[in-house]
């Protein structure tokens, strides 16, 4: 799984067997208790607001979004801070404790092991190498816009998720109502919609509308799945830039099961797919984890 938005004080796994039902569902506390800023093993150690999580070669990846830190989690559960310094603020490109962010809100990590952080508060595109490394990969801090460009000379409106595919591109959910593609060598462009301007259709590019993009994950195919949050739907982009309503349908809200246009959403927030293409959605809004299979 690349990245699940979470908004508690703990990191939950959720072990899904081949069965669909409620019974083969098993939750358990991975990390995590109360607020606070601690590291360590499972359940002794405390986190501030983790708002995303990535997987990557056995660890986890937290946006510790209220400390401004990204946490670290072993597979046998020991917790560390991977960069940042524990609620406080900054801009500083650097390694480990010495980096700084402001609200990371969303992270995911490419095939090399890279992680990619949506840099809420900065309105830019962190990234850390294997290493701890980091430095600013697209946007310039505090300069807000909708500018396409190459590293500091793209802007962003309001970052919100991010994710990665096989290839190493970087899609970011941009609250602009707005989807933005990064190249590997950081090279911005808008894949769907207009920004600052809502609506619900689908089309080409620039054509396509979303309403307050919030979650945003990418198949083996490549194709880019959207929680576009307000439409209550979930929208599908291909890698050429076109875009159709996967499942839901705008402006009709619920949480009840079914196919493509039949189901309802109540404000998707978060969005990951395995290894399989099966899409899970998160919906803070009725507490629910969704799965929609891949076809």
């Amino acid at each position: 799984m690349r990245s699940l938005r979470v908004v508690a004080a703990v990191i939950a796994i959720i072990c899904v067997s081949s069965g669909t039902n409620a019974q083969s569902l098993t939750v358990t506390t991975f990390a995590g208790q109360t607020g606070g800023a601690v590291d360590g093993p499972g359940v002794t150690a405390l986190f501030a607001g983790p708002m995303d999580v990535a997987v990557h070669d056995g660890n986890i990846y937290v946006a510790d979004s209220e400390n401004h830190t990204i946490r670290r989690i072993s597979a046998d559960g020991l917790v560390t801070t991977f960069v940042g310094l524990a609620q406080t603020v900054g801009t500083a490109n650097a390694t480990g404790s010495e980096g700084r962010f402001n609200n990371p809100v969303s992270l995911a990590a490419d095939p090399s092991g890279n992680i990619y952080v949506a840099d809420y508060g900065n309105i830019t595109i962190r990234k850390i190498t294997p290493t701890g490394s980091m430095t600013t990969f697209a946007g310039t801090l505090w300069e807000s816009g909708s500018a396409d460009g190459t590293g500091a000379d793209a802007r962003f409106q309001q970052p919100t998720a991010i994710a990665t595919d096989h290839h190493g591109n970087v899609f970011v959910a941009d609250y602009n109502n707005t989807i933005r593609k990064i190249t590997p060598a950081g090279v911005v462009t808008t894949l769907a919609g207009l920004a600052n301007v809502p609506g619900t259709a689908n089309g080409n590019g620039s054509a396509a509308r979303f309403n307050s993009p919030r979650g945003i994950a990418a198949d083996s195919k490549g194709n880019v799945y959207v929680a576009d949050s307000v439409n209550h739907t979930i929208r599908k982009i291909t890698p050429a830039g076109e875009v159709t309503t996967f499942a839901g349908s705008p402006g009709w809200f619920g949480n009840s099961n079914g196919t493509g246009e039949a189901a309802r959403f109540y404000f998707p927030d978060g969005i990951a797919i395995d290894d399989s293409d099966n899409i899970y959605v998160a919906e803070s809004a009725t507490y629910t984890i969704r799965k929609i299979s891949p076809d």
